[in-house]
């Protein structure tokens, strides 16, 4: 993932012959990696990380929060198709984390970004006051938060990364750079 990120900023995408990975793909898929980030328009996973069809699962929803939807779909990744990595994934400038921040009612918006109030809470406990800078700790800790998620929430990952059959970590993707900062909370090995 990282060397990845690295072409990725480099300018230095791997030479894939897209039509040749369809035809490889036809009869099944096996992705390495599960990774949930945000929808923003910036954050694409495949192109950040520099990978091609079949190479990753990407979930993506506003803030990178997590629901019952999410997490089986991260189980099916996981536990039926072999992923051996989960990353949370999310970024600076989120309009999600901001329009938490700000306290944003809209329609069902308002349910999602009641999700990503617990790290409002922790970066609040931390002593900060709401700034940009504020933003970008809470965008921080709902990574953090959403890592804890999927194993308390899901015995089946819970297990799975526990045993060493699959590595979780929270990681930051700066849009302002294209550079991705994974967390020191990995939990687990990749086996």
């Amino acid at each position: 993932m990282r060397e990845g990120n690295a072409r990725f900023q480099a300018n230095l995408k791997v030479n894939r012959n897209l039509l040749e990975q369809v035809n490889i793909t036809a009869d099944g898929q096996y992705p390495f990696a599960v990774i949930l980030s945000c929808i923003d328009s910036r954050t694409s996973a495949e192109l950040i990380f520099d990978q091609g069809l079949g190479d990753i699962f990407s979930v993506r929803v506003a803030g990178n929060v997590l629901n019952d939807d999410i997490l089986g779909s991260m189980e099916f990744a996981c536990k039926l198709a072999g992923s051996k990595l989960i990353v949370v994934l999310g970024h600076s400038a989120c309009g999600a984390v901001k329009g938490a921040v700000d306290g944003v009612r809209l329609g069902k918006l308002t349910g999602l970004l009641h999700k990503i109030q617990p790290a409002v809470e922790l970066a609040m406990k931390s002593g900060e006051l709401p700034s940009d800078d504020f933003v970008q700790r809470v965008a921080e800790k709902n990574v953090e938060h959403v890592v804890r998620e999927v194993r308390e929430k899901s015995p089946v990952l819970d297990a799975m990364i526990t045993e060493g059959q699959v590595g979780i970590v929270g990681a930051m993707y700066s849009v302002q750079w294209g550079t991705i900062e994974f967390q020191d909370m990995f939990c687990g090995h990749v086996g």
